[in-house]
């Protein structure tokens, strides 16, 4: 899950989810019930989330992480890109950068022609 109001968000969510198998979702946090999924506003405001069920259970992802296993779950040569995002040494790496862009991700770019 996303934010729905942050242009560079919506634009990375757009791309990721043209990408994931059939029936994945991905959806802004604004549409979500978030205390059925237990995270809060806070929990969602300040990450992207990650939320899939593995038959075993739920994996439960945020941030860097929550790109990483997204990328995973898109397959080929970016599934090596996300495993190497949630693993060490790059997870160290991957984690302040992700808080960066987090931080910052109002001044990205978040338009191309044809978005509204």
């Amino acid at each position: 899950m996303y934010d729905g109001e942050c242009g560079f968000c919506v634009r990375s969510a757009r791309w990721i989810g043209a990408r994931l198998p059939p029936g994945s979702r991905v959806e802004p946090w604004q549409s979500l019930d978030l205390e059925e999924l237990g995270l809060s506003q806070p929990d969602v405001e300040a990450a992207v989330w990650w939320l899939e069920d593995r038959g075993r259970g739920q994996r439960r992802s945020r941030g860097a992480e929550a790109i990483g296993w997204s990328l995973v779950a898109v397959g080929g040569a970016w599934a090596v890109v996300g495993r190497l995002i949630v693993h060490p040494p790059l997870c160290w790496l991957a984690r302040p950068v992700y808080a960066l862009v987090a931080a910052n991700r109002h001044r990205l770019p978040s338009r191309r022609a044809g978005d509204r």
